[in-house]
């Protein structure tokens, strides 16, 4: 008898569907399931056997074959536990095989006839919605799934429970999720950049990061607050939309940091590897690729400590996704795509020791050390940095001081109002460090005397075509901010102050 089932499996942040083919016919006891499936899915055979047994059903004492197709596709994961299970039922006619039709069954099996909950439940959910499928899933994957609008989403607890509904003897409560109403919910961190000390010109300048989304690169010693004033820098960032974190939390399922309490992400990411990380940790890869720390930082932050001290083949491989957006991961066995659109945030010390800028401390670095230090983060790279700040040591009257400055939530507001700008002037969804060379001489113009200074800056500091569109994107920024349509010598001046490595003289 043969019988036939669905299941979906995910491709990068996308669904695939695949059908499980089951035949059973006469002959010795045999259990082959082909159709490139990996140690995982081969091993489906214990569980889904144990399964069945253990939930009061007949396992049929015959040659079963099963056939995952597409059959060029490999295959990953115990989440064809459960198609694998119902059509062996359909095809022994312990269930009728009409009820397979038009449902997605994707879940693991326990040995005891549990379903368990499987990663990637939300991009198989995204391509069902609005569908006439029904998707079939463990209870502990139903919140996730529940966030999908327009989508039958039905929650299982085991294979008895499944084969009941499957006979239309039971009807399980589907939840649902209110996406407005969590990211309405958002945006209360416990941090703020107002437990920041000082550093107002730093504070400026994360100010214009959020606002324009643009890279940035914090230099200056040891303890002067580097670390906190990146990892605040999500609490000024604009909320969420609901599209963004669809998306968002997509890349999360597939990785399997879900749970079923937290369905939905909320707030905008923050990944902060350590500067050991390899260079498929941080992009993606692997032998089953799975997204990297630059894709789970997606409409995030992505925050590199200690530049310098990652290895140069690391940094190198993310130049490219700092400019498109995306990561393309290419393997023998085909390539998938992920969506890498973060903030750049990084720091590092202006030389070995840290104290090359500190006028209190001695710098017992050697101009050959200097050198071989920042020489480790290549010229390219430094290009595709917006905005570079130094961070000074801060004086005691900063430190003694009770006024730390403006709350995020203060600054958060500007920032939203430049981007809802933004967003009017492009209409695509673009902000200003995203534009192509086209669209900036066509919405950055300057007028006369700002034009004169930026071509003073250029010849004087050597700076490189992209140098140069850097400053013209931010210095459109800071008019943004001021809510101002023509761009200034102010904003330009400005924006020319927040490139330290093309002008500090510590590094010639």
């Amino acid at each position: 008898m043969l019988a036939r089932a669905k299941t979906q499996t995910v491709v990068g942040i996308q669904a695939v569907e695949v059908s499980v083919e089951v035949d059973v016919s006469f002959g010795l006891p045999n259990f082959t399931i082909v159709g490139l499936p990996d140690a995982v899915v081969k091993e489906a055979k214990e569980r889904v056997k144990s399964a069945i047994k253990n939930s009061g059903f007949d396992f049929p004492r015959a040659r079963i074959t099963i056939n995952l197709a597409p059959a060029n596709l490999k295959k990953a994961g115990a989440g064809f536990d459960l198609a694998i299970a119902a059509a062996i039922l359909a095809a022994s006619e312990q269930i009728d095989r009409v009820t397979l039709e038009n449902r997605i069954l994707c879940a693991e099996l326990s040995l005891d006839g549990t379903l368990r909950r499987i990663d990637g439940i939300l991009p198989i959910a995204a391509g069902l919605g609005g569908s006439q499928s029904q998707l079939l899933i463990s209870s502990e994957n139903a919140n996730e799934a529940a966030v999908v609008e327009d989508l039958w989403a039905v929650p299982l607890k085991n294979l008895s429970e499944a084969v009941s509904f499957l006979k239309g003897e039971i009807s399980p409560v589907v939840p649902k999720v209110n996406i407005k109403k969590l990211l309405d919910g958002s945006g209360n961190h416990s941090i703020d950049i107002s437990d920041v000390k000082g550093q107002l010109h730093v504070k400026r300048g994360l100010e214009i990061a959020a606002a324009g989304n643009h890279n940035i690169l914090l230099i200056g010693p040891p303890g002067t607050g580097k670390t906190m004033l990146a990892r605040r820098l999500i609490t000024i960032l604009p909320r969420l939309t609901g599209e963004e974190a669809l998306e968002t939390t997509k890349v999360h399922s597939v990785v399997g940091l879900l749970n079923n309490q937290q369905p939905l992400l909320t707030e905008r990411p923050f990944r902060a590897p350590h500067h050991t990380i390899s260079d498929v940790a941080l992009v993606g890869g692997g032998t089953h690729p799975r997204p990297g720390e630059i894709s789970l930082a997606h409409n995030g932050v992505l925050f590199l400590d200690e530049l310098p001290e990652f290895k140069r083949n690391v940094l190198e491989a993310i130049r490219q996704p700092i400019e498109e957006g995306r990561i393309v991961v290419s393997r023998a066995a085909g390539c998938c795509a992920y969506p890498a659109a973060f903030l750049l945030v990084a720091a590092m010390n202006p030389c070995p020791c840290g104290y090359i800028t500190d006028p209190k401390k001695h710098c017992q670095c050697m101009p050959l050390q200097i050198q071989r230090y920042l020489s480790k983060i290549s010229g390219p790279l430094l290009d595709r940095i917006d905005i570079h700040i130094e961070v000074p040591s801060l004086k005691y009257n900063e430190i003694e001081s009770t006024s730390n400055g403006e709350t995020s939530g203060a600054i958060r507001m500007r920032v939203e109002a430049a981007r809802r700008i933004q967003r009017r002037r492009y209409k695509d969804g673009k902000s200003n460090a995203q534009l192509e060379t086209r669209r900036i001489y066509k919405f950055c113009f300057l007028d006369a005397d700002a034009k004169e200074l930026l071509k003073h800056a250029v010849i004087e500091l050597g700076l490189s075509a992209r140098a140069y569109d850097k400053i013209l994107k931010i210095s459109r920024t800071i008019a943004d901010l001021a809510n101002e349509e023509e761009i200034s010598v102010q904003h330009v001046s400005e924006a020319i102050g927040y490139r330290t490595l093309d002008r500090n003289l510590w590094m010639r």
